[in-house]
């Protein structure tokens, strides 16, 4: 079985840091970027502390640069895992939904909604044993939160795509889960408005600030070997924001 695993977005935030615990844990991350220089310097962290990581140019809204992806990736070997990270996420907000224009919110939808599918679509005939997908959504789409429409419907729209994968998939030994964090403070959370971090402060059961690393070990666990029986599911990972 291959060792490869593919994580979307990693060039910063949550995507940086499930890339490097993938790395930890003994994978050969391919570190999947839209911007060249975060990727990179993703993919030298990596190698630095002494794990195996490639930079490979990604965007997920662009069916030809995911097709392109998928190609390169035939050469090195089968894929294994995929995290969906890749998002848009920071300065999206401020807008009640009727005032949303079509191009912010098809813009939004192409990469958060369609991108996860777009990339497991073309991967999927990579992953030729017993596999692991993992899509990350959010706890806004769990809860809803105002002026934040367009962000929620897309983050909605992959825990759903998640149970759809997951029916289709399990008899091939892919697994295929979903999570959904909280605001975590990395630089796509820095536009937030302070009300909204102040909001998850008050109703969270650990009131401290949400970091990269509350997320992944999970998203490690999602990979292994001991994850194999658990798919379909959606796991909020926002210290007791919300509560299912």
């Amino acid at each position: 079985m291959t060792d490869q695993v593919v994580v979307t977005g990693a060039g910063r935030g949550l995507g940086e840091a499930m890339a490097r615990r993938a790395a930890a844990d003994g994978y050969r991350v391919v570190v999947a970027e839209l911007n060249q220089e975060w990727g990179e310097r993703t993919a030298e962290r990596i190698r630095q502390d002494g794990g195996r990581a490639e930079f490979m140019p990604l965007d997920v809204a662009d069916p030809a640069s995911v097709a392109a992806l998928a190609d390169r990736l035939a050469l090195t070997g089968p894929v294994y895992g995929l995290v969906n990270n890749a998002a848009l996420a920071n300065g999206v907000g401020g807008k009640e939904f009727q005032d949303i224009d079509v191009e912010t919110w098809d813009r939004l939808m192409a990469v958060n909604a369609r991108g996860p599918w777009l990339v497991a679509k073309h991967l999927l005939p990579l992953m030729t044993g017993p596999g692991r997908i993992v899509n990350i959504a959010s706890d806004a789409a769990l809860h809803g939160s105002p002026r934040l429409a367009h962000y929620i419907a897309s983050k909605g729209a992959v825990i759903s795509l998640t149970r759809a994968m997951a029916r289709e998939l399990g008899e091939r030994g892919i697994t295929v889960n979903a999570l959904a964090p909280g605001l975590t403070e990395v630089e796509a959370t820095e536009s937030v408005p302070p009300e909204r971090h102040a909001l998850y402060a008050e109703r969270r059961a650990i009131s401290r600030p949400q970091q990269p690393d509350d997320l992944t070990g999970l998203v490690s666990f999602l990979l292994g070997a001991e994850s194999r029986y658990l798919t379909g599911q959606v796991i909020a990972v926002n210290g007791g924001f919300t509560m299912h």
